[in-house]
């Protein structure tokens, strides 16, 4: 078993013992939501921390969505359980990068592009910018994000 999922786990038995109705749910979910993970495919198999980290960040955004949804509905309790148990989830990712950090991580990204193209990528190559960015930020910052920075690096040079 791996680290993060040790964790969770060990985790999960606290939260029942403090009687934290919200954290149980959400680790019982997470939990879930990683195993379903393991038996997908031909063969079940252990998910790597990296790939835990995947499912927990997928988790979040499910979270954030549904939040949002429940917001436009007028439904701000069911909103607000919501992003509590994004809360819960996002304790278990690595910290967001900030803006600067992203930028600076976008230009090596831009860098590394242009090295292999030996010209200055443009809105067409966006996508291989956003695979060597996104190697770079391995999960530190949501693919919207990247995605927007990668953008308006791309069109504003």
């Amino acid at each position: 078993m791996t680290d993060l999922k040790a964790r969770l786990r060990s985790d999960l038995t606290a939260a029942m013992k403090q009687q934290d109705s919200t954290k149980v749910a959400t680790l019982r979910m997470a939990l879930s939501a990683i195993g379903t993970e393991e038996v997908a495919g031909k063969t079940a198999r252990q998910l790597t921390d990296d790939e835990v980290q995947r499912v927990l960040t997928r988790e979040v955004k499910k979270r954030k969505e549904a939040a949002q949804a429940f917001q436009d509905a007028g439904r701000a309790e069911q909103a607000a359980a919501e992003r509590a148990e994004a809360e819960v989830l996002a304790e278990y990712l690595p910290a967001q990068l900030s803006d600067d950090e992203l930028n600076a991580l976008v230009d090596q990204a831009i860098a590394e592009v242009t090295e292999v193209l030996g010209e200055a990528p443009g809105p067409k190559q966006m996508g291989q910018v956003m695979k060597a960015a996104n190697t770079r930020v391995a999960g530190q910052a949501e693919g919207g994000r990247v995605a927007a920075a990668v953008k308006a690096k791309l069109t504003a040079g």
